[in-house]
């Protein structure tokens, strides 16, 4: 071959190989902007008013630091929207996700949620997920920008789990009935610690557009004491009314029960939530409610016939689209003397008051 003729092919084969590799880029530019980036910062100041020698706020599970500023949370998501594969990975550090996932070793311990989403075409499209999500109980959740309280309820904190690592399916059954089944590992584990999977299930109703109505139901070998031997079951429901732009109510009661060698532990509750929005910036929420925890089981302080209220009020602020402002006042009171003062355990009451600010990007 005659050098001129060489001479041509490489260029030719240099010109396919940039070309390709623009191609290539252009396809990784395509893929990245399809993935959405958002997260927050969550941080806030908490005051017991029994000034507890523990410092501690009893049966909260995240603003439990009291007299202290804290990093509640810092999350960062990532999300590409199935069409038809997609993902989620929501990663998280901070005191709340200390106490979601204890086991700050692990290499799933920064990782809230990390599954991958399918949309298979049969009939009105069935979508499936698998991976490490949070669980579909209560009408709370980790983030408290997502909630209409700061805190979180009785109900969240000591009857629900926080998230399950399986598969879930979602199918629309109507343009107003969803249904969804979830096969997981266990309660709050990325691996099961028996031979039994436990299985979930949701049915969404929105019944018109201003009421909804979600049953939800976890049933499963759980194991996650001594003495629990059998079957874990939580039956949940969530009622939310909308009155008018401005005013909506919504209820969640849960029922709970765990075979023991004791017999059976069963613990239940329900909260009724207020939300009234005077502007686009600033809105008013109440919640009060009860948690009935007979054998002490849920909770762990082991008080017989234990029974606790609590009734909270938060003032929201929307100070910019990027931060939004919280100041709430609570008390939990008690039939036995779980909250802490000079010593602890010895008050059946508790009052406390808190200030949080999120900053949105």
């Amino acid at each position: 071959m005659r050098a001129g003729s060489r001479h041509c092919l490489t260029i030719m084969f240099a010109a396919c190989s940039i070309f390709s590799a623009a191609r290539a880029q252009d396809s990784l530019a395509a893929a990245a902007a399809k993935i959405d980036i958002s997260g927050f910062a969550d941080v806030f100041y908490s005051k017991n008013f029994a000034h507890p020698v523990t410092r501690k706020n009893q049966l909260r599970n995240f603003d439990v630091a009291e007299n202290q500023f804290t990093l509640s949370q810092v999350e960062v998501v990532l999300q590409r929207k199935a069409e038809p594969i997609g993902f989620r990975v929501d990663l998280d550090y901070g005191a709340a996700n200390d106490i979601v996932q204890p086991a700050g070793t692990s290499s799933l311990s920064t990782i809230q949620q990390a599954f991958l989403t399918a949309v298979i075409p049969l009939g009105r499209g069935l979508t499936v997920d698998a991976g490490k999500f949070v669980t579909h109980l209560g009408n709370e959740v980790i983030e408290s920008k997502d909630n209409w309280n700061y805190s979180r309820s009785l109900l969240f904190a000591w009857a629900i789990p926080y998230y399950h690592t399986g598969v879930r399916l979602s199918y629309p059954l109507a343009d107003n009935l969803a249904a969804c089944v979830h096969i997981v590992n266990g309660w709050n584990s990325g691996t099961d610690n028996n031979d039994f999977k436990t299985i979930g299930a949701t049915l969404n109703w929105t019944v018109t557009s201003s009421t909804g109505i979600v049953l939800n139901a976890i049933d499963g070998f759980e194991n996650l004491t001594p003495i629990e031997s059998g079957k874990r079951t939580v039956y949940d429901v969530i009622v939310t009314q909308k009155f008018s732009d401005a005013f909506t109510l919504a209820v969640n009661a849960d029922y709970g029960q765990a075979k023991t060698d004791l017999g059976f532990a069963i613990w239940k509750g329900a909260a009724l939530y207020g939300r009234y929005a005077f502007s686009e910036k600033t809105a008013l929420a109440l919640r009060g409610e009860l948690f009935d925890d007979p054998q002490g089981y849920a909770t762990g302080f082991g008080a017989p016939k234990l029974d606790v209220k609590e009734v909270t009020g938060t003032y929201e602020y929307f100070f910019s689209h990027a931060l939004l402002l919280r100041g709430e006042v609570r008390y939990d009171f008690a039939n036995a003397p779980v909250f802490d003062k000079s010593m602890p355990g010895t008050e059946t009451g508790q009052a406390t008051a808190l200030i949080g600010a999120v900053i949105l990007f």
